[in-house]
Formats: structure tokens, C-alpha cells, sequence
């Protein structure tokens, strides 16, 4: 039972050599039988890996080898088989896409806030300062549909390259509020976060390691329903249990 350790992370960082990365990185993987997509781009790397727990940390210990990734944090749940079909190693030009040029997280990031805080904001209805808090929900609408923060804001986004635009049309409603946004592991809100901070929002802040982490930490307070992840589980609840 729960042999299989599932893994998140991705870190943005500049990765000029991403295209030679592929390669080497992929043969890795499959030497070391695990399954999953690894994504690799000029601003870093986004990956979801599962196999024996063995294997999955000797590849992440592989990658923390590298001092531009040393810190790369994961996500972890387990399960009792491989949810995914193949491995894959692919460079793309956004790890997560978003047609926005000017945002680069790899540059600097946006202040992040961990799960505790955040339930404790959630508690008390307010944050540190006494500003009302509302919570964003950065991703697509149907993983929204499947769960997501009491009361959170929902543009209804059909893909996250719609985020900004649905931020311009919306701009009005996150004034004078202290907003947090969040997603499943982390990379959607970040980028998100970056563009509030753009647009003139000055108090926003990215939940650090979105849902799952959120999950881990504290138990699910405040959230309903499950959280989707992109995988065979199809959603995971508050103790990161498939559905």
C-alpha cells in the first residue's frame, strides 16, 4: 500500500542551457523507472514524477546537483500505483505559459505566504494589519469546479494565458484588500502574483507551494471539495488521498 511516491516542483530560474538539459535528464529517468513529464525552459523547471521512493529522490538529488536548482522544493503524496503512462523530458518556452513577456519570476518573485499564515489570516478574516484578505484561485474553471478556498475569487479562466486580461477586467474588486493567490503546487500563482504587483495591486502575495502544500501543512481549513491535479488520481483530498 502507498509504495509509489508522487512528486511536484518547479523552480524559476534562468536556464540558458535548458535544450542540452533534455536529453541527459530523460535518460536519467528512465533508467531509474519513473514516470512522469519534466518541463524545461529559459525560466526553469517544472516537473511531476512518480516511481519507487528510492528513485524519485535519487533523481531530485541529481537535479538539487546543480546549484541553480539546489533549492528546488517538492511536493509530496503517495499512492499505490504509477499515475502516469510515460515519462517525458520536453523544453517549451514558458514552463507554465502565460504570453506575457514582461513577467519574469526567474528575475525576482513576488512575496509568498505559508499555508500557516494563511489559515491563521483565514481565521481572524483579516491579515496582520487588520486589511480584509480575499483569496484568488488562479487556475483553470474546471479544476476550480472540483474544489477550492471558501468564499475565493473565480474569473472563470478558460487557460492561464486568460489571466491577465481577466485581471484588467476585474481590477476594481482586489483594491484596498490584501489578496492572496493561489493554485496547485505553486507555479500558476507566482507567475499571477507577478502581474497583480504590475498592474499597480502593491499588497499580494502567492501562496507558497499552492493547494498541495497547503494540504500537507494544515489539514485543508478553509478549503472544499478536493483539489485536481493533472494526473490518473484526477483530485486529491485535504489528506492527499485520490478521490
Amino acid at each position: 500500500m502507498n509504495k509509489v511516491l508522487n512528486v511536484s516542483a518547479y523552480r524559476f530560474v534562468a536556464l540558458p542551457d535548458a535544450q542540452d538539459m533534455r536529453a541527459p535528464l530523460l535518460e536519467r529517468a528512465i533508467s531509474l523507472q519513473l514516470k512522469g513529464t519534466v518541463l524545461l525552459a529559459g525560466e526553469g523547471i517544472n516537473l511531476f514524477l512518480a516511481g519507487t521512493e528510492a528513485n524519485v529522490r535519487e533523481f531530485l538529488a541529481l537535479l538539487r546537483a546543480d546549484p541553480r536548482l539546489a533549492d528546488l522544493q517538492a511536493k509530496e503524496s503517495w499512492s499505490d500505483t504509477v499515475p502516469f503512462g510515460r515519462m517525458l523530458v520536453k523544453f517549451k518556452h514558458e514552463i507554465i505559459r502565460m504570453n506575457h513577456p514582461a513577467i519574469q519570476p526567474q528575475a525576482g518573485r513576488a512575496p509568498a505566504l505559508d499555508a500557516a499564515t494563511l489559515k491563521r489570516w483565514l481565521d481572524q478574516g483579516h491579515d496582520d494589519a487588520g486589511r480584509p484578505v480575499v483569496t484568488l484561485d488562479t487556475r483553470n474553471a474546471f479544476e476550480v469546479d472540483y474544489g477550492t478556498f471558501s468564499g475565493a475569487i473565480d474569473w472563470r479562466i478558460a487557460k492561464f494565458s486568460e489571466f491577465p486580461q481577466a485581471l484588467e477586467e476585474h481590477l476594481d474588486e482586489l483594491q484596498g484588500k490584501t489578496v492572496v493567490s493561489f493554485c496547485t503546487g505553486g507555479i500558476r500563482c507566482e507567475k499571477a502574483a507577478l502581474v497583480m504587483r504590475e498592474a499597480g495591486l502593491h499588497d499580494v502575495w502567492q501562496l507558497e507551494g499552492g493547494i498541495l502544500k497547503y494540504f500537507e501543512e494544515t489539514g485543508g481549513a478553509h478549503f472544499e471539495g478536493k483539489c485536481f491535479v493533472f494526473d490518473e488520481r484526477e483530485a486529491l483530498d485535504p489528506a492527499l488521498k485520490p478521490k
